[in-house]
């Protein structure tokens, strides 16, 4: 049997380097640097899981209440740590996106098509047959998203 392995949502990097990467993606993009922006790159850090840009607006309300930081600050700094890599995001059509710091060791997404609720797993034997799929087909791989859809246990159980 094949064991599936849940990820450590353990990032790859410190955040010392990755608020490096962020200041020089800033800089490059004639935008200043600010504790708003600062705020949102180590609520992403510091916060296992995938949220939706009003979740992290309330994560960062909760956690600095004095902070003046506005939803659209949110959406745009995350636009610009998706096209940088930093951040990856789920879509979900009409319902929006959830977010994920995108430097964590690669992994799959399995998600809730009732709830929501988005796990993720490793799984060594996907990864080879993906490899030989591409590379049957002449392909040499440099990457893949692989998102898997259903009912979780807890929606099949309230039907």
């Amino acid at each position: 049997m094949n064991k599936i392995n849940i990820p450590q949502n353990t990032p790859l990097i410190s955040y010392e380097t990755l608020l490096e990467q962020f200041k020089q993606l800033l800089k490059k993009n004639n935008l200043k640097f600010t504790k708003q922006r600062e705020v949102i790159l180590s609520t992403l850090y510091n916060h296992e899981g995938h949220f939706t840009p009003e979740e992290i607006y309330q994560i960062i309300k909760s956690e600095n209440p004095d902070l003046n930081t506005g939803i659209a600050t949110i959406y745009r700094t995350l636009s610009l740590l998706e096209n940088a890599n930093i951040a990856t995001s789920i879509s979900f059509g009409t319902q929006g996106k959830k977010y994920e710091l995108g430097v964590k060791a690669h992994h799959d997404h399995i998600i809730c098509t009732k709830c929501g609720k988005i796990l993720e797993f490793f799984d060594e034997s996907i990864e080879k047959k993906q490899e030989k799929i591409a590379k049957s087909l002449g392909f040499k791989m440099e990457d893949h998203i692989m998102k898997i859809f259903g009912i979780c246990p807890e929606c099949q159980e309230n039907k």
